[in-house]
C-alpha cells in the first residue's frame, strides 16, 4: 500500500466510529471472528482499545491484521483502523500507485 492510498484510507476512516471495543481480556478468539465477519460488509473498519486493556494498541492492531488477512491503515492512541478490500466486489477505490513506485 502506498502512503497516497492510507492517506485516503486515513481521510475514510475519520468520519466512521470504532464498531468493535478490546478490554481486559485483550485480543480473544471471538474479537478476531467477529471483526473477520464484519469485513464481510466492510472493508474499512475502526477499534478502540479500552482503557483496562494492558496490552500495546499497536500490536493488537497487527495481530489481529495478521488474522483477518488485513492491513493497518493507523494507530491513533487507542484506536486503530483495518483495511481489506473486498475480493468480488469492493466498495472502496484506492488512488492507482505510480509505476516505479514501491512504498508498500
Amino acid at each position: 500500500m502506498t502512503s497516497k492510498q492510507r492517506a485516503y484510507l486515513k481521510s475514510l476512516a475519520s468520519v466512521i466510529n470504532p464498531i468493535f471495543q478490546v478490554g481486559k481480556a485483550s485480543l480473544t478468539p471471538e474479537i478476531t471472528e467477529a471483526v473477520n465477519e464484519a469485513f464481510n460488509t466492510n472493508e474499512l473498519i475502526k477499534i478502540a482499545v479500552l482503557k483496562n486493556c494492558a496490552d500495546d494498541p499497536r500490536e493488537i492492531a497487527e495481530m489481529l491484521a495478521e488474522r483477518t488477512h488485513s492491513q493497518v491503515v493507523q494507530v491513533i492512541g487507542k484506536k486503530f483502523v483495518l483495511y481489506k478490500p473486498d475480493k468480488d466486489k469492493p466498495k472502496i477505490v484506492l488512488p492507482v500507485a505510480k509505476k516505479g513506485s514501491n512504498n508498500a
